[in-house]
């Protein structure tokens, strides 16, 4: 019976790639579902063999781990350089957008506390 092995909703298309290829040089017989229009089924990668289950979970592990380590390592790169990304850089290059996501914020905020700050009868 088939395993799952690696859902692929919320991957960027990089990490899928990197991770068919790695699947593919252990050669673990693998194949892909698609969720289909309505989102129904699963965007995923499926390992046919259940004999090589254990194998294919531990080269996705040191997979993940070695994903993991290198994106710590560039953002702290980044905030060393002072390029990471923080609330007043993104204010200065869109100033709009986090304006009204500021506004919309404290509209939800407002809207829940309503009842409980007596303004309403």
């Amino acid at each position: 019976m088939a395993h799952l092995l690696f859902r692929l909703r919320y991957v960027t298309d990089e990490e899928a790639m990197e991770v068919r290829s790695l699947l593919a040089e252990h050669g673990f017989d693998t194949y892909e579902t698609q969720a289909g229009f309505f989102r129904l089924g699963v965007d995923a990668i499926w390992l046919r063999d259940e004999t090589q289950r254990e194998a294919a979970e531990a080269a996705l592990a040191v997979y993940q781990a070695e994903r993991f380590t290198k994106a710590r390592q560039a953002h702290a790169e980044a905030v060393s350089q002072g390029d990471a990304p923080t609330l007043w850089r993104r204010l200065a290059a869109h100033p709009f957008q986090v304006t009204l996501v500021i506004v919309a914020v404290v509209m939800v905020v407002l809207l829940t506390l309503l009842p409980f700050l007596g303004l309403t009868r």
